[in-house]
């Protein structure tokens, strides 16, 4: 079944299919050993709170956006490398991962609000 991901503040379709992160084992693992985003990997964390990302074993840039509980843009991270961590400035429920230059693509801004 493919599920779209969608910027509903600016009416622009960020991906025609993403994958959900639900898993502790997904999670940990995300996009370890691969060279390209082939879609969209959405992170959902159990409640709000500063996510931290490693890219080991990353092979590629990626832009990240974090959401809150509502699905508001709270933090956007553009071009975050391999081999590179990350921790959030702010709290989020949401991580989603994807391809670099995304955020610019998408048009998508901080206070936007996504559907998925």
């Amino acid at each position: 079944m493919q599920k779209e991901l969608t910027n509903t503040t600016r009416a622009t379709t960020i991906s025609k299919d993403y994958q959900t992160m639900k898993g502790i084992l997904q999670k940990a693992q995300g996009l370890m050993f691969k060279s390209k985003v082939r879609k969209p990997l959405i992170f959902e964390f159990s409640r709000e709170t500063r996510i931290s990302l490693h890219m080991i074993m990353v092979f590629c840039t990626i832009d990240v956006m974090l959401l809150d509980r509502n699905n508001k843009v709270v933090e956007l991270k553009p071009c975050l490398r391999p081999f590179q961590l990350y921790t959030s400035k702010n709290k989020a429920k949401y991580a989603i991962e994807l391809e670099e230059g995304a955020i610019k693509k998408s048009k998508t801004e901080l206070g936007d609000r996504l559907s998925f």
